[in-house]
């Protein structure tokens, strides 16, 4: 694992590190401030004011909601293509600052400022596409018609795994729906979403994004309860979504709840062993299993599960490990902090003691940062601790089955219901499989493929409403009816 390596940024790369309210960067109002650490060796790289509910009270979306809301179609979708252009134009110095903060492979920081991009470019066009009711008479003499309005004021919590891409996948919509937005990123991962703010400060009217940073506790509660936010969209824990969806319910906001998943990828006996074994590799451990969609619980069919074990212990021995400045051929990062890696090590210490086999990895790995080697855990009982929370790290967990009725039954039996695979060669019964599994994404012969088009979201614990797609711009905006009654 490659220790040794240049830095990723330099001091002119964390300028932006302040809030950003009403189109400039400001200090907080109080003098607090938060170190923010590179997970691969524990030092801080930077530090932010911590923010409070007078910084929140002070953001300008309000005062900014009239003027953004009254642009035409074509003016917002204009300038969001502008913000995508600008973003491009960085691409290499936001992935270098996102794997500097996050500690991820730069392959992965760069599919996820390419996927920012992509988001703003289909929510600039998809405005101008959107589609209602045909404007007609329902009732004898009565011509209806449906507006698409903003709701106003939006407050978003971002979650540290992917800080720049679901901020983009909360400003993308929110903006190109007409709303404006206070922003409160992870105090763990700030730094691209700040310098997203910096970069397109020019382009958005000033208060139509602001950026507050803080631990959450008082910001996020001050978001969720505060008069002036119609609508708090959060990317998060369970926990952190049930606190949110409770304080907003006071004044009857609305909740966008983007949260955990315990994907299950259930591997039939006709399967494709080798394609799944290799998906897994990358979907398993994609950004280090910090991933809320995860390919992290295999159920697998008991005639084959040896064979298909051996092929994703082989896959997994051969991850590269390190951190990103290590070189482009490494796979996986550290955790993001010392209390996650504590919290992934206490998972895999409480599952070996219970009798669970480790194939491969099962721990930390020497040395500075936060590092978790690649894990495969077999002999995993049903209702296992590890088989059922979500341990958020780059670990998977195997268990078999004998009949489809109970793999559908076991991959239900969970409190999330993000997303989960389906592996067979039969065309039939992936259909009838993927129809009765309680989960928003289900793919069939793949895992963790993403596209903007289609949505994204879960059922149960996980969460509701949807970012990306069409779907995303329906729950930043109210549709409105006007009937004119034009009787003679």
């Amino acid at each position: 694992m490659g220790r040794c390596a240049p830095p990723l940024i330099t001091e002119a790369d964390l300028l932006a590190a302040r809030h950003f309210i009403d189109g400039t960067f400001v200090e907080a109002s109080a003098g607090g401030v938060i170190g923010v650490v590179d997970p691969c060796t524990g030092n801080v790289i930077a530090r932010i004011p911590e923010g409070t509910s007078q910084d929140i009270d002070r953001a300008a979306a309000v005062r900014a909601k009239a003027q953004w809301a009254r642009l035409v179609l074509k003016e917002r979708s204009e300038l969001l293509h502008a913000l995508a252009d600008r973003l491009a134009e960085h691409t290499e110095p936001l992935s270098r600052l996102e794997s500097a903060n996050t500690g991820k492979p730069l392959a992965v920081s760069r599919d996820d400022v390419a996927m920012t991009i992509d988001t703003f470019r289909f929510m600039a066009g998809a405005v101008r596409a959107t589609t209602s009711l045909a404007v007609g008479d329902y009732a004898e003499n009565h011509l209806s018609l449906l507006l698409r309005e903003p709701l106003g004021v939006i407050g978003v919590v971002t979650p540290w795994n992917y800080p720049l891409l679901m901020a983009a996948w909360k400003i993308a919509p929110i903006l190109a729906a007409g709303n404006t937005l206070v922003l409160k990123p992870s105090e763990q991962t700030p730094l691209t979403t700040l310098k997203l703010a910096e970069l397109v400060a020019d382009l958005l009217p000033p208060g139509v994004m602001n950026v507050v940073n803080d631990y959450g506790a008082v910001t996020g509660a001050r978001l969720a309860e505060h008069p002036d936010v119609n609508m708090i969209a959060l990317t998060g824990s369970v926990a952190g979504g049930g606190a949110v969806a409770r304080a907003a319910a006071d004044s009857l906001k609305r909740v966008h709840l983007e949260l955990g998943g315990k994907e299950p990828v259930v591997i039939l006996p006709d399967a494709d062993l080798a394609a799944a074994a290799s998906a897994l590799r990358v979907a398993g451990f994609w950004n280090s299993g910090q991933e809320c969609g995860a390919a992290c619980r295999v159920l697998v069919h008991e005639s084959v599960a040896g064979e298909f074990i051996e092929q994703l212990v082989s896959e997994v021995r051969a991850l590269v490990v390190g951190e990103p400045a290590a070189g482009e051929d490494v796979e996986v990062g550290p955790m993001v902090s010392k209390a996650h890696v504590d919290r992934v090590i206490g998972y895999l210490a409480r599952a070996q003691n219970e009798g669970v086999q480790v194939a491969t990895g099962g721990g930390a790995i020497d040395g500075p940062g936060y590092f978790v080697a690649p894990t495969v855990l077999v002999d995993v009982p049903e209702g296992a601790e590890v088989a059922r929370e979500e341990i958020f790290g780059p670990v998977i967990t195997v268990e078999t089955f004998a009949d489809e009725e109970e793999a559908v039954r076991r991959a239900n039996d969970v409190p999330l219901g993000l997303s989960a695979s389906v592996w067979t060669e039969n065309a039939r019964r992936s259909h009838d499989i993927a129809a009765r599994l309680d989960f928003g994404t289900v793919w069939v012969n793949s895992h963790l493929v993403l596209a903007g088009e289609v949505p994204w979201g879960g059922f149960k614990g996980s969460g509701y409403g949807r970012d990306l797609s069409i779907y995303a711009l329906d729950d930043y905006a109210r549709t409105k009816h006007v009937m004119h009654n034009h009787g003679r």
